[in-house]
């Protein structure tokens, strides 16, 4: 991670990581810091289940004060198994359980008291001077939680979206209840799978190392179907391979790769997470951080001309 950490300093970026079960995030970031590596950062999400809003919102200021960089603190509620788990029982209402997480978060740091329990007392943040600005954001796969992001946070994070799932349904459910709310609609930060395709490198597999993970879970694989997608919950060797030819795994050149992600831009989103992970997990740290050097090279240059 202090290889990615450095290659986010060098071209001026956010580093983004989502729930670690290994190397607690926060902890990472804190570390990444404290190596010297300047740069901002962001989660993609990290799990509600896991923590308490009050401890969430102390997570994430300590993190942009101790970088001195703004940061993005992304929360989902996970999957249904992951929640029952954890709490004995799926949430009932994972949409409102979100809503009522990021609110508070947003509401602490924003040096607000928030009761954390229905009638009880409220608590606020001890003050901390000069702190970077720190936006609250969203997980975001379907309308519905689009909605409860353009309501209550920042940002919307979203995770193996195609772009015209974006565009045509998740951009305009949360512009149309920011608008509802009377508030700025939150930005759009898609995190898309990667991958230059190089003499001798199975695709299928490096899209099936990078999603499999996702496409077992039903509400990702209800998401793409939505999408008009046929993946098939079941089979995730099947969906990743559709995936890949659907260009949702974004594949080609640097320079095609840098031109494909427009389509992302085009459809909404205003920052894009370059995920290589698929490419990690078949051939390496040291692939996956020549891709992710190649094609940042060619979105550098390509905004240069």
């Amino acid at each position: 991670m202090a290889a990615y950490g450095r290659l986010a300093e060098r071209f001026g970026i956010r580093l983004w990581c989502g729930q670690s079960m290994q190397i607690e995030t926060h902890a990472l970031f804190a570390a990444l810091t404290g190596m010297g590596i300047q740069a901002g950062f962001g989660t993609s999400v990290v799990l509600t289940p896991l923590r308490h809003p009050y401890h969430a919102a102390v997570e994430a200021r300590s993190i942009a004060a101790l970088s001195g960089q703004p940061f993005t603190a992304g929360f989902g509620p996970s999957g249904t198994s992951f929640q029952t788990n954890i709490y004995g029982a799926a949430l009932d209402k994972p949409v409102a359980h979100t809503a009522d997480f990021v609110t508070k978060v947003r509401a602490l740091l924003d040096g607000t008291p928030v009761a954390m329990a229905p009638g009880g007392p409220e608590m606020e943040l001890l003050p901390l001077d000069d702190v970077p600005d720190i936006e609250v954001g969203m997980g975001v796969l379907r309308p519905a939680m689009a909605r409860a992001a353009g309501r209550h946070s920042d940002a919307a994070i979203t995770w193996l979206t195609p772009p015209g799932l974006l565009s045509d349904h998740l951009v305009p459910a949360a512009a149309e209840a920011a608008r509802e709310a009377d508030r700025e609609a939150p930005r759009f930060v898609v995190v898309v799978q990667v991958a230059v395709a190089r003499t001798g490198r199975d695709m299928d597999l490096v899209a099936y190392n990078g999603t499999h993970q996702h496409l077992s879970l039903p509400h990702y694989v209800d998401m793409l179907q939505r999408s008009g997608l046929p993946v098939v919950h079941g089979d995730p060797a099947a969906s990743a391979r559709t995936l890949l030819d659907a260009g949702v795994v974004v594949t080609g050149a640097p320079d095609d790769i840098a031109e494909q992600l427009t389509v992302w831009h085009g459809a909404g989103a205003d920052e894009i997470i370059l995920n290589t992970s698929g490419v990690l997990i078949t051939a390496g740290l040291g692939e996956a951080l020549r891709d992710t050097t190649d094609i940042l090279t060619a979105i550098a240059e390509r905004s240069a001309g």
